[in-house]
């Protein structure tokens, strides 16, 4: 007899990978907390990674891979909305900002298109970016080919990168072009959450946890230099809390969401 149907397997495109992590798990538990991993970092004297923790398990063409519009969230509603409010809390009126690695939403309160100035947007993908309302301009390019972004110094007051931080090959150079575009003061908003497409993810962000990851991006900042102390901050939705009463976040100190957690640094 023939053996019976099975569901195939979506391509590996359109497959998200979300690693374990225990580390994580810990932490939600107390014992350490996204925001230690980088209070007292202890930086290498020289750059410490190498030319393979930046290769991918796909290296075709970045082209190919985002050519298709995808006109959905990389994270859950959750995490959007936490995302969301922190945008609301901490990123001035009349800013001009910047959103790297940009699709057809930047998850901007509905209100920045009244209360901020400029709003530009750099992706890689031009369908996604006309369907992006919050964005006054943008420019499609990928920052693995050419990292020189097309703006003058002292451009913007925030810059802003979602979920994609992952991606970057080249990711000290890109670090250097946003400290030339902030103008003094200005910061680097970076939002990280455990999800990604693993085919296009570097090496090194697939071999790591969430905690390793929140210190792989701090260390970005440092060594392009240009940027005060980097900071982290856990903006998790749902985390657990003393007294739960939830039994799965009580027994293994899990959010029941996506985790998200923002990286952000001023220019010095």
């Amino acid at each position: 007899h023939p053996p019976p149907p099975t569901t195939p397997s979506p391509p590996a495109s359109t497959r998200r990978y979300t690693p374990p992590s225990l580390v994580t798990m810990a932490a939600k538990r107390g014992q350490i907390t996204v925001e230690d991993v980088l209070a007292n970092p202890k930086w290498p004297d020289e750059w410490p990674f190498s030319e393979s923790d930046f290769k991918r398990m796909d290296e075709t063409d970045d082209e190919i891979f985002y050519d298709t519009p995808r006109l959905v969230y990389h994270i859950d509603e959750g995490a959007v909305a936490a995302l969301t409010e922190y945008y609301a809390k901490t990123i001035k009126p009349k800013s001009d900002i910047l959103d790297i690695c940009s699709s057809w939403v930047s998850h901007y309160p509905k209100d920045f298109t009244e209360r901020m100035g400029r709003r530009a947007g750099l992706g890689m993908n031009g369908a996604e970016l006309k369907e992006n309302k919050q964005l006054t301009e943008f420019t499609v390019q990928n920052l693995n080919i050419n990292s020189k972004m097309p703006y003058e110094d002292n451009s913007f007051d925030v810059v802003t990168c979602v979920v994609s931080v992952d991606y970057l090959i080249k990711p000290l150079e890109v670090f250097k072009e946003v400290q030339r575009v902030l103008r003094r003061g200005g910061v680097f908003i970076l939002s990280q959450s455990n999800r990604c497409f693993a085919t296009k993810a570097i090496q090194i962000w697939l071999n790591t946890n969430d905690l390793e990851h929140v210190f792989i991006i701090g260390s970005y900042f440092h060594y392009a230099g240009g940027f005060k102390p980097p900071k982290a901050v856990d903006i998790s939705p749902g985390k657990p809390k003393e007294g739960d009463s939830n039994p799965l976040s009580s027994m293994f100190g899990m959010s029941m969401g996506d985790p998200l957690f923002i990286i952000q640094a001023e220019k010095a």
